[in-house]
């Protein structure tokens, strides 16, 4: 199994819908509220890249408050 985190832009004051939205999904093991620049983390948990692409492309994209992602898919060294 592989992993990615996905750095979340939210639109204000939509954080807290996005981040329940989020924990909702089956393929997201985690999400953290986070300040700066982002405003929440999630982990993505999937079986091979076409799982991955359906859940950043097909899902999370289209969540009602996300303005912004970026995804950093974890490697082993």
């Amino acid at each position: 199994m592989a992993l990615a985190w996905i750095l979340i832009s939210c639109e204000p004051g939509r954080e807290r819908d996005v981040y329940q939205h989020l924990l909702g999904m089956s393929t997201v093991s985690e999400v953290s509220v986070v300040y700066g620049e982002l405003d929440l983390v999630a982990r993505i948990d999937f079986n091979n890249e076409l799982e991955m692409s359906k859940t950043l492309i097909g899902e999370m994209r289209h969540v009602d408050g996300v303005r912004k992602t970026e995804t950093l898919i974890a490697v082993e060294v």
